[in-house]
């Protein structure tokens, strides 16, 4: 069933929730959008609301925002989880705004998680939003690009909300301990500082936290919460990690690009935020081993061996002890020379091949196993390396006839790939000398 709007306020309720703002000055953060002369402040001051959707983490005021444009425009204010919503409480909504619309209110229809929705769903707002039923504002922790139909995304303006920073988060906890209200134990510079790093920028996570300490404490008649009290309190690491969204992909984003830019510390550092995060550790060794094909290549091979290794090493190890090893490769592989020119080549080799026409072997490459293949020639003219000088053909051809050499891998001047360069330019000169080209 839709659910009423709701701004409680009552002691009972979570901290969470008695401190929602009510206004939008007290609103803590988001100020690139809500300060003086920002779009989504501009869009209340309006008059005239429009449909939106708030794309950003957990925790930084989608849902707010949402209330608070429903009371400034003196709306009827809807609100659906698409994680429990289906097409009935849809239809039971489109139902609610046409009453309130009888009554000559504007509705406001909010949907959180609407990237939960399948395509139909979403589709059934359309008709809706274009007559001006109602205004749709839908929440997601997703980008709208990828998750969110393009009938929709097109009649929505897209607005970024972006994870609290640290002043703003330090601004909320000075609320929530007003929150708390007498007999709140204080809490101290260390307890302080590392309930705002487990938060990780999530404002509804941080005052959950502060909530249950601060309980914990009265519970023990404690007066001040320390690093100690902190960790007996808080039954599990609180930070946040999306193992399918968009923060895991950015972050594993930036590993691969602190790797490629030859940054030990930075890709220490994401992998640690990774790990840190609850990161499938055997995914991450995955990618550790296709970045040492992708980016350093034949300029120093042992890449490859040495990811293979650190994976291998993980799986019998397991966590924490097989970090180290994955932790190991990421620095040699941020370290070691740098080519992506079999990434190149074989991105090359495999567009040409997709457009190209299905070319034959040239016979005197085909094998000859029988008699019939021999007598048709099979394999004939092929010349056995091991039987030329220096075991190399000097002016054969290994392509398709007709076929010009493509040139597809070019060795760069670093790492081993500089004597593969001088050893492939020195077989093209006996090729040239043969003949061959």
């Amino acid at each position: 069933m839709p659910e009423q709007a709701a701004f409680p306020q009552e002691k009972s309720a979570p901290l969470s929730e008695r401190l929602r703002p009510i206004a939008l000055n007290d609103v803590i953060g988001q100020s690139h959008l809500l300060g003086l002369g920002k779009p989504l402040r501009v869009a209340f001051e309006s008059g005239k609301p429009h449909s939106m959707i708030f794309w950003g983490p957990p925790g930084v005021g989608k849902t707010t925002l949402a209330r608070l444009m429903a009371s400034a425009f003196e709306s009827h204010f809807i609100s659906l989880s698409a994680v429990l919503a289906g097409v009935k409480d849809i239809r039971e909504a489109v139902e609610e705004a046409r009453v309130a619309q009888g009554r000559g209110l504007r509705t406001i229809v909010f949907v959180d998680e609407v990237h939960r929705f399948n395509k139909a769903q979403q589709d059934a707002f359309l008709p809706h939003v274009e007559s001006g039923l109602f205004t749709f504002i839908g929440a997601t922790t997703e980008n709208p690009s990828f998750e969110v139909n393009g009938a929709l995304l097109s009649r929505a303006r897209v607005y970024v909300l972006k994870a609290l920073i640290n002043s703003e988060m330090e601004q909320l906890f000075d609320r929530a301990l007003g929150g708390l209200g007498d007999g709140a134990p204080d809490f101290d510079a260390v307890a302080r500082e590392r309930l705002i790093g487990w938060a990780d920028g999530d404002a509804r996570r941080l005052l959950n936290a502060v909530e249950i300490v601060a309980d914990a404490a009265r519970a023990q008649r404690l007066q001040s919460v320390d690093g100690d009290v902190l960790e007996s309190a808080m039954s599990q690491n609180l930070r946040r990690f999306d193992k399918g969204g968009d923060a895991f992909y950015d972050q594993i984003s930036a590993l691969h690009k602190s790797v490629r830019g030859s940054h030990p510390d930075a890709a220490l550092y994401w992998f640690a935020r990774m790990i840190d995060g609850g990161a499938d550790p055997r995914y991450l060794a995955r990618r550790i081993i296709r970045m040492a094909s992708e980016d350093i290549g034949n300029a120093d091979p042992r890449a490859l061996g040495l990811a293979l290794d650190a994976a291998e090493t993980y799986e019998r190890l397991g966590s924490p002890e097989g970090e180290l090893a994955l932790a190991q490769a990421l620095v040699f592989l941020a370290s070691a020379p740098k080519s992506n020119a079999v990434y190149e080549a074989w991105n090359a080799a495999l567009a040409h091949v997709r457009r190209d026409a299905s070319r034959p072997v040239p016979e005197h490459l085909r094998n000859a196993p029988t008699r019939l293949m021999k007598q048709l020639g099979y394999g004939q003219r092929y010349r056995y390396a091991h039987d030329e000088p220096d075991a190399y053909a000097a002016g054969e051809t290994y392509l398709p006839d007709g076929m010009s050499e493509p040139r597809w891998y070019k060795p760069v001047p670093r790492g081993l790939e500089i004597r593969i360069a001088e050893k492939l330019e020195r077989l093209r000169q006996l090729d040239r000398e043969a003949g061959g080209g």
